[in-house]
């Protein structure tokens, strides 16, 4: 059985090697995109996905929160990605969520600094087809 791919997308090259060696030693495949390579068309993200189809997109919303966030519906409705499971990071998850609103597609917005365990056990779970959605009120971070 083959070990199941986490395409994470991350503008800070550090974070992707810290979260590659974390999500890696949990028995994960890692791959990783640039959000500004394929917003500018320098990576084609068909291309991407049909190379490693990822199970699970680890995507890090960045300021401005509600540009980041809409780019992200963005790749959930492109061809290859709808319907896979989303884990989202973020500096501020609180107003991540006030933009994001009700979105389903949320499994769970994760704050930085990066809580390592709680990512890869969010990132497991989503592998696995767990819902990892926090009830309404509740804030990791």
């Amino acid at each position: 059985m083959s070990r199941p791919v986490v395409a994470v997308f991350n503008g800070n090259d550090d974070i992707v090697e810290m979260l590659r060696f974390a999500l890696e030693r949990a028995g994960l495949i890692v791959v990783s995109g640039r959000v500004d390579a394929i917003r500018r068309g320098r990576q084609r993200l068909s291309d991407f996905v049909e190379e490693h189809n990822p199970s699970v997109i680890l995507y890090d919303v960045v300021p401005p929160y509600d540009r980041s966030w809409h780019f992200l519906e963005h790749l959930r409705q492109t061809p290859g990605l709808r319907g896979r499971r989303f884990v989202v990071t973020s500096t501020n998850p609180q107003r991540v969520r006030e933009v994001a609103g009700e979105a389903e597609s949320v499994l769970e917005i994760v704050g930085k600094p990066h809580d390592l365990d709680t990512i890869v056990r969010t990132v497991e779970n989503a592998v696995h087809g767990q819902d990892t959605r926090l009830p309404p009120g509740a804030t990791k971070v």
